[in-house]
């Protein structure tokens, strides 16, 4: 069940006052107490109604959060807790807990190596010191597809704080086709990962460019240049193609044919959100995309090998063509 941040304010304002047996509380009292304790928290003033108050109490005594609070009423005036030693905050961790928080430690220690993850790594390790520490020797059962070997994962703290922060950062970069590395006064809008890369969405003289991360070899903050901000939204950048590349072209209807093996695995994991199937044949699926023709779709068809042909467009359909002649050009020169 999921609780907003007032409610839990609340009913750690409630349990609070009910651990102060010096004191009778009556449900105005804990009104004003919650409504005091919301203005510290949110530097506003809060109207906590007194029907909010009574399904608070209602909440705390049921096991829908796992309070089950002994919250009694005495002289059909004052609320108290039954057991003086009762607290919300002292409820044991049940077996279940522990299996539910022990999964996502594992999840997040997929992460580790990612350096926006690195003040983490002391909380994973406190929870699982705490919650998990008789089990300790138990092997991860999720495991995440990463790359031990990925260079760049350490700009990602620069490039984060300074798309925050509103600053240009120079960037000394090498591309895979450079001879020699250049450096690149750029407005970083964007951080964007595929296929388990990180890459970098920035402005560099009133252009759009990607950056991979691993081939950026230095970063520095440039504090007296002044920053445009051009409020990318990733979803609109990217609506139209597969990977990071976006060109200046408009999208095309792309229609292509997967085999009756590979096809549900294409229905299940859509080349793009806008697949659609066009045609159920007896050898095959036909489907349908509307996307930018760039590299990481070419790519991604070419994965694919003998099992799917590209229908339209033409110009798509000759350069897969042409790609493939020279693959099995390739392998004849080889054999000879």
């Amino acid at each position: 069940m999921a609780v907003n941040k007032n409610a839990l304010i609340r009913y750690k304002t409630i349990d609070k006052c009910l651990q102060n047996n010096y004191r009778q509380w009556t449900l105005d009292d804990l009104i004003t107490a919650c409504s005091d304790a919301l203005y510290e928290y949110e530097g506003k003033d809060v109207d906590v109604s007194k029907r909010t108050v009574q399904l608070d109490i209602q909440m705390m005594r049921s096991d829908k959060l796992g309070y089950n609070a002994p919250i009694v009423v005495y002289n059909r005036k004052f609320y108290k807790y039954d057991d003086s030693e009762y607290s919300i905050v002292n409820i044991p961790v049940t077996d279940k807990d522990i299996k539910v928080m022990n999964e996502a430690i594992q999840v997040l220690r997929q992460f580790k190596d990612f350096s926006l993850f690195k003040e983490m790594d002391g909380v994973l390790q406190r929870l699982e010191d705490s919650v998990y520490a008789s089990q300790k020797n138990n092997r991860a059962i999720i495991h995440l597809d990463k790359n031990e070997q990925l260079k760049g994962l350490e700009f990602i703290d620069v490039i984060y704080n300074a798309i925050q922060s509103k600053k240009v950062i120079s960037v000394l970069y090498k591309s895979f086709s450079a001879r020699s590395s250049s450096e690149l006064k750029v407005h970083p809008q964007l951080l964007k990962e595929y296929n388990n890369r990180w890459f970098l969405l920035a402005s560099y003289n009133q252009k759009m460019m990607t950056l991979a991360l691993d081939r950026i070899l230095n970063i520095e903050v440039e504090n007296d240049l002044e920053y445009i901000d051009l409020k990318i939204d990733g979803d609109v950048f990217y609506k139209e193609v597969v990977g990071v590349t976006v060109l200046n072209s408009r999208a095309q209807r792309v229609q292509f044919w997967v085999d009756k093996k590979n096809a549900p695995y294409v229905i299940t994991k859509p080349f793009h959100p806008t697949q659609r199937t066009i045609e159920t044949r007896e050898d095959g699926t036909v489907f349908n995309i509307l996307v930018q023709h760039n590299f990481e779709l070419e790519r991604l068809i070419l994965g694919f090998g003998e099992s799917i042909e590209v229908l339209k467009p033409k110009k798509l359909r000759d350069r897969i063509l042409k790609k493939l002649k020279q693959s099995v050009k390739n392998y004849s020169e080889m054999d000879k």
